[in-house]
């Protein structure tokens, strides 16, 4: 094959066409994964796309399929690990579909509907084909499913809140509810293996430091400790915060120490906390009064954030599969796209696909103390 590079500039599907030989529309089905095209011909064009330098348009190629391939993502919860580190898999598994992922973020505590329904409409007029919504706290989960959009929406929240799934989905029409899928994280499942290790080092008497009430994944792993505790027969006594700051969760823990000193009160022998810098705060505290960890009172966090393992001591901790949760949000958006099979899960909770939460045990938990 003989050809050269444009010195026109860009390189374009005719000149592609003409130095493989065939016609423009044969290009076009090669770029688009046909299986209209035979394989020596598929080879022909790929090597003179390769040779040429192409690079299709996307503006041509939308106006060709009628789509965008851009999925437009409205975000909550830059600020923390877990949101983050689901947008960073999404884009990642959107760029392998040959898809582009538009970026909005809110404030997930403070993002009202007018703001949500705003930026809805500055992605339709970008075109996109689909939406994601990362939805944490249960304003944005209410929002997600207020939004007049008819393009499909994956929607990524937990399980539980003050807005319960089914209360969320009698928001959407019955025309749009075809075109909604939502998924998450089983909170529920870390919870219970956490319960499990604790249980199983004979802890009866626990602290449970929440995180803030708004944020779902907050809701749902109180409420899977509340029932896990009555369950097997815990005590505990749940320590509310305002936000998941290792600040407010080693101030709390001081106190909560100082009221026994001059009390006399009893230590618990366990502290669960909702995530990883609480359990940061209350270790610090622990160990500023003299307390052992995990010889007095083990601790236990939840996100296993990097640098956990290298703690004093290494963090139990929860994992949770972020990767798993791009992969799901992208399948389902290609499904309801009509680009994908249906997916399935081994895990799912009031109509919400889950990806895995696992423990990590490490020294932090330990024996309980004989009190």
């Amino acid at each position: 094959m003989a050809g050269k590079r444009s010195s026109g500039g860009r390189p374009s599907i005719f000149a592609v066409a003409e130095l493989a030989g065939v016609s423009h529309q044969t290009v076009s089905r090669v770029i688009n994964h046909s299986p209209n095209v035979s394989a020596k011909t598929r080879a022909k064009v790929e090597r003179a796309i390769e040779e040429l330098g192409y690079r299709p348009s996307n503006s041509a190629r939308a106006l060709a399929s009628n789509r965008s391939r851009t999925v437009g993502l409205i975000a909550g919860g830059q600020r923390f690990y877990g949101p983050v580190s689901a947008m960073a898999s999404i884009e990642t598994v959107a760029r392998a579909h040959d898809m582009f992922v538009s970026v909005a973020m809110v404030h997930e505590a403070l993002c009202t509907q007018e703001e949500f329904d705003g930026l809805c409409g500055m992605f339709e007029q970008q075109g996109v084909d689909a939406f994601i919504f990362l939805t944490p706290t249960d304003a944005m989960f209410r929002a997600a499913c207020r939004a007049k959009v008819t393009q499909p929406r994956a929607i990524i929240t937990s399980t539980h809140g003050t807005v319960s799934v089914e209360e969320g989905l009698r928001l959407l029409r019955a025309a749009q509810r075809r075109r909604v899928s939502l998924v998450g994280v089983d909170q529920w499942g870390g919870m219970t293996g956490v319960m499990r290790m604790v249980r199983k080092y004979g802890h009866r008497n626990v602290l449970f430091f929440a995180g803030p009430a708004e944020w779902r994944d907050a809701a749902t792993r109180l409420a899977a400790w509340n029932a896990l505790c009555a369950q097997h027969a815990v005590s505990s006594i749940t320590v509310q915060c305002r936000d998941w700051a290792s600040g407010e969760a080693y101030q709390r823990m001081n106190h909560i120490l100082d009221n026994i000193g001059s009390n006399g009160g009893r230590l618990p022998t366990c502290v669960v906390c909702s995530n990883d810098p609480m359990a940061m705060g209350v270790i610090r505290a622990l160990l500023e009064h003299g307390v052992r960890v995990p010889q007095d009172v083990s601790v236990t966090g939840f996100d296993d954030m990097v640098g956990t393992e290298n703690l004093y001591p290494p963090l139990t901790t929860v994992r949770q599969d972020f990767d798993d949760l791009g992969t799901m949000a992208m399948k389902e958006i290609l499904y309801l796209m009509g680009e994908g099979d249906e997916p399935g899960y081994a895990v799912s909770r009031h109509g919400v696909g889950l990806a895995t939460a696992q423990v990590i045990p490490r020294q932090s938990l330990r024996q309980a103390a004989q009190r």
